[in-house]
C-alpha cells in the first residue's frame, strides 16, 4: 500500500509537471486588419504564425507553446490602447508587438508599461517611438525616420544636389517627423523654396490628393517626396501617374514596402526611390543564409514574398525567445535586461538593441523599383525592388548626443523610465 501511495505521488508530480509545462504562454498581436494599412498587418500576421509554429516545434519559450492573442487596431490609437489593455487585463499576455502607424504603437506602447509588459514596434517609423516618447517597455524592431532619411537623402544628395523639393505628407507624427528627417539631410530646410502640404490621417480622400498633387504640379518642383504609407501612398501615386506628374518629377516614397509596391503595380512604381530596412533581396544579394531560408519558407508557405513588415514580426518573436531563455524567466524586467545591448543575426547582418534608447541598430538601405520585365521575372512576381545604397546602423541613427538633445527640449528625463 505504502508502495502504491508512493507510486501515485510520483505518477501526480509528473502528471502536474507536463500539465504545467505544457501551459501556452500568451504574447499579443496589435496590428491593423483593416484601415489604410491594413496590407501591412496582414504580412505581420502571416509571419507572426509562421514564428510561432517553428518556436513551438522547437519546445516553445522555456517549454511552453506559444498562443497569438490577436485584435485590430484599425490603424486607430484609441482603439489600440485598448486592445493592449484588454490583452494583458483579460487574456495576460507576457508581451505585445504589432503597429503600421507610430501612433498606434506609441499609444500601445503606453498602455504596456503601465501594466509593466514589453511593447515591440513592428512599422513604427516616427522618431519620437523610441526617442521622445521612449520608455524602458518600449522596443522598437525597425528602424526610424532619421535612419530612412539619412541613407535615402546620401542618394538625393548625391543625384539631385540643387534641385527644388516638394512634400505631401500625412498629417501625424510619423509623416511630421519623416519629412523633417528628409529636409535636414537633403538640405531643404527651407519651406519657401521646397514648399509642401499636408493631408489628414487617417481619414484623407481623394480630393486631399489631387489638392495636394495640384499644388505640387503647379510649384514648379522637380523632386516629389510622397511621404504617405499603405493605401494613402498607393492612392496618390496612382494619381499623380495619371495627372502626368509622375513624367515631369522624381518620385520619392520615403518608406517603400512590397505591399506598397504591388498594390500600386509595376509600371506606376518604376523608378521610384525610397529606403527600407529590409528587402526580400537583401538576404540574396549579401549572402545571408538565414534570411534566405526565412523568404524560402515563407514564400512556399504563402504563394509570394515576404516584406520589411512580416521580417519585422518575424524576428520580435524570435529576439523574444532568445531573450527569456537567456534570463530563463518571462518576468518583464528580467527579459529588459537581456535585450539591452544584445547582439545578433538573423534575416541579414549584425543587429543589436541599443541600451540607451531601446532602438534597433541595423543596416539601412535605399531602394528603386525596377522596371516591369524586371519585377515579374521573379517566380512571385514580387521583385520590386534594387538596392542603390545602404548605410550601417551606427552611421544612421541619432547619437547619443542628439536623442538627449531631442528629450531635454522636450521636457523629458535624459534615461528611459
Amino acid at each position: 500500500m505504502r508502495w502504491f501511495h508512493s507510486s501515485l505521488a510520483v505518477f501526480c508530480l509528473i502528471f502536474c509537471g507536463e500539465v504545467i509545462a505544457a501551459t501556452p504562454v500568451k504574447i499579443g498581436l496589435n496590428y491593423p486588419q483593416t484601415g489604410r494599412y491594413q496590407e501591412q498587418g496582414l504580412a505581420q500576421r502571416r509571419a507572426a504564425f509562421m514564428a510561432v509554429d517553428e518556436i513551438n516545434a522547437s519546445g516553445g519559450i522555456l517549454g511552453h507553446p506559444v498562443e497569438l492573442i490577436i485584435k485590430n487596431t484599425g490603424s486607430k490609437p484609441d482603439r489600440s490602447e485598448r486592445n493592449v489593455s484588454e490583452m494583458i487585463d483579460r487574456e495576460d499576455v507576457v508581451a505585445v508587438f504589432g503597429g503600421s502607424s507610430s501612433a498606434v504603437a506609441i499609444a500601445g506602447g503606453k498602455a504596456a508599461k503601465a501594466r509593466d509588459r514589453i511593447y515591440f514596434g513592428t512599422l513604427t517609423y516616427s522618431n519620437a517611438t523610441t526617442g521622445t516618447e521612449g520608455h524602458s517597455h518600449m522596443f522598437r524592431e525597425s528602424y526610424n525616420a532619421w535612419m530612412g532619411a539619412k541613407v535615402l537623402s546620401k542618394y538625393l544628395k548625391a543625384n539631385y544636389a540643387g534641385k527644388k523639393y516638394f512634400f505631401i505628407t500625412a498629417d501625424y507624427t510619423w509623416g511630421w517627423s519623416t519629412e523633417k528627417s528628409i529636409r535636414i539631410f537633403s538640405d531643404t530646410m527651407d519651406k519657401g523654396q521646397h514648399p509642401g502640404v499636408m493631408t489628414p490621417f487617417p481619414t484623407a480622400l481623394q480630393k486631399d490628393f489631387a489638392g495636394a498633387l495640384e499644388q505640387a504640379d503647379k510649384s514648379g518642383a522637380e523632386i516629389l517626396v510622397l511621404v504617405l504609407f499603405g493605401d494613402d501612398m498607393v492612392r496618390a501615386l496612382e494619381m499623380a501617374t495619371n495627372m502626368g506628374i509622375k513624367e515631369k518629377m522624381a518620385v520619392v516614397v520615403p518608406n517603400l514596402t512590397l505591399g506598397m509596391a504591388k498594390a500600386a503595380g509595376p509600371a506606376i512604381m518604376e523608378g521610384v526611390v525610397g529606403a527600407a530596412p529590409w528587402t526580400w533581396e537583401v538576404p540574396y544579394i549579401y549572402n545571408f543564409a538565414k534570411g534566405k531560408e526565412f523568404v524560402e519558407k515563407f514564400s512556399e508557405l504563402y504563394g509570394l514574398r515576404p516584406s520589411s513588415s512580416a521580417a519585422s514580426a518575424y524576428s520580435i518573436l524570435m529576439q523574444y525567445r532568445d531573450a527569456v531563455e537567456r534570463a530563463k524567466s518571462f518576468k518583464t524586467s528580467d527579459v529588459i535586461k537581456a535585450l539591452e545591448n544584445h547582439h545578433y543575426t538573423l534575416l541579414k547582418d549584425e543587429q543589436f538593441w541599443r541600451p540607451f534608447d531601446h532602438q534597433n541598430i541595423q543596416t539601412v538601405y535605399a531602394v528603386r523599383c525596377k522596371n516591369r520585365a524586371a519585377v515579374l521575372a521573379d517566380p512571385y512576381n514580387d521583385d520590386y525592388f534594387e538596392i542603390i545604397d545602404s548605410m550601417t546602423g551606427s552611421e544612421a541613427a541619432h547619437t547619443q548626443e542628439e536623442w538627449l538633445a531631442d528629450r531635454r527640449a522636450a521636457g523629458k528625463p535624459d534615461k528611459l523610465l
